[in-house]
């Protein structure tokens, strides 16, 4: 029985899922420096004003998952680690003055983020996101770009198909009327609301449409829906977001009750599930409009959009759909002596290759050579440099591991050799040597 464990809610991401999210960083990365997305990286934690202010002291982020650091005495200010992207983005986005920057202002980060939630299934305390935001921009083609971008990570990711259900969630001018609306429907069925839903229905109505309780899911059936209500601005904004999504071949499903668990969206709202994947819980993605963040946050009043999309629900769903996991790179060559002893020239040599650009494992235990070459293959290399007599010639022995021939090659051109011999190599076919 091991003395220490990770923290519950937490795990050590082993070798081989670690390859398979960094796969899917380097997709979120690639793709956002083609769509033009600019790096940037926020602290682990900020002021949990940030998030509170930003987020919503009404939501399930800040009432139950906020994951609050202790404070030293002398501090007197409360911390918390990011629950998710964007608060500390904009935040960053007001203090450094990017609001005279050319608009619209769209970076990227991938990382870290941190929830004190439930543990459960898809569901850890510390989670990896990729997140682009887009600020400064009132679209409406804005968040087609940004909803077609997502769309596309997904398909390079590899998963079959996702199911994108969009929303609008109006903004200041129409959305109080239908607050008030909506706040009536859920007091003439107020014995139907459990206590947590009685108390949120007081401040924050629009937070029992994302209720996860399943009597206020029956009872949201039935309730008023904001599309029915919007203003002339928030409607002709939607339909041309849908407009722009049909224009680039995104396809979608209306959610009349999809407000997402954030209080700073407007309008456009959107989330992602796996195909045939349904409750919030299963979402493995999404995003919106937060036209009112910046100023909230101590800016000017600035148009913003983005996602957050989450890279473990994103390896669990490839799991789930049988995807293959990502294999574990191979050493393209594994350098092998015939002295077991001589561990000085397998390393010299092994780093002269590395210092060419190829990647390559010296084997450096004392084993015999038949060893040696069964380690080499039980990696995965595609070569065998096999060190011997021929060195006091300048010679080794290059060796294919699957087909088992090999023939000598001189040191000086053994990186060259190796590099032209990878690009042509084929498993079990001697002709490429």
């Amino acid at each position: 029985m091991p003395m220490f464990r990770a923290a519950r809610g937490t795990r050590d991401l082993l070798p081989p899922e670690r390859v398979g999210l960094a796969r899917l960083e380097r997709i979120a990365s690639d793709l956002a420096a083609r769509y033009g997305y600019r790096p940037i990286e926020t602290p682990l934690f900020e002021q949990s004003a940030v998030f509170e202010r930003g987020i919503g002291e009404v939501t399930d982020v800040v009432e139950k998952e906020l994951f609050l650091l202790a404070p030293r005495e002398e501090d007197g200010e409360r911390w918390a680690l990011r629950p998710e992207p964007t608060a500390g983005i904009v935040r960053a986005y007001v203090q450094h003055g990017m609001q005279t920057w050319p608009q619209p202002v769209k970076v990227t980060m991938t990382g870290s983020m941190f929830r004190y939630d439930r543990p459960q299934a898809g569901r850890f305390r510390q989670f990896w996101q990729f997140d682009v935001e887009a600020i400064g921009d009132p679209g409406p083609a804005i968040d087609a770009e940004i909803i077609e971008l997502a769309a596309r990570f997904y398909r390079d990711a590899g998963l079959p198909a996702v199911t994108i259900l969009l929303n609008s969630i109006g903004d200041s001018v129409c959305r109080p009327a239908y607050i008030e609306e909506l706040s009536a429907y859920y007091r003439a069925h107020i014995g139907d609301l459990p206590p947590l839903e009685r108390a949120r229905l007081e401040r924050a109505p629009l937070r029992l449409l994302d209720s996860k309780d399943e009597r206020v899911i029956a009872l949201n059936a039935a309730a008023p829906q904001i599309t029915d209500r919007l203003c002339d601005a928030c409607a002709a904004h939607f339909a041309a977001v849908r407009t722009h999504l049909h224009a680039v071949g995104v396809e979608y499903q209306l959610e009349p009750k999809l407000v997402r668990g954030l209080d700073y969206y407007t309008r456009t709202a959107f989330e992602v599930y796996p195909a045939g994947a349904t409750g919030q819980q299963s979402a493995i993605g999404g995003g919106g409009r937060y036209d009112g963040l910046v100023e909230l946050l101590g800016g000017r009043p600035t148009p913003g959009i983005g996602f957050g999309l989450g890279l473990d629900r994103v390896l669990l769903a490839l799991g789930t759909a049988g995807i293959a996991p990502t294999p574990e790179p191979a050493p393209v060559a594994v350098v092998v002596g015939s002295d077991p002893v001589d561990t000085i020239t397998r390393l010299r040599i092994a780093t002269e290759l590395r210092g060419a650009g190829i990647v390559a494992r010296a084997e450096l235990g004392n084993r015999k050579l038949g060893k040696q070459l069964e380690a080499a293959a039980r990696d995965g290399a595609h070569f065998a440099v096999i060190i011997g007599d021929e060195l006091a010639d300048g010679h080794v022995q290059l060796r294919d591991l699957e087909a088992g021939t090999q023939r000598p090659v001189s040191v000086s051109s053994l990186a060259r050799e190796l590099e032209r011999a990878t690009k042509s190599h084929r498993h079990g076919e001697a002709k490429q040597l």
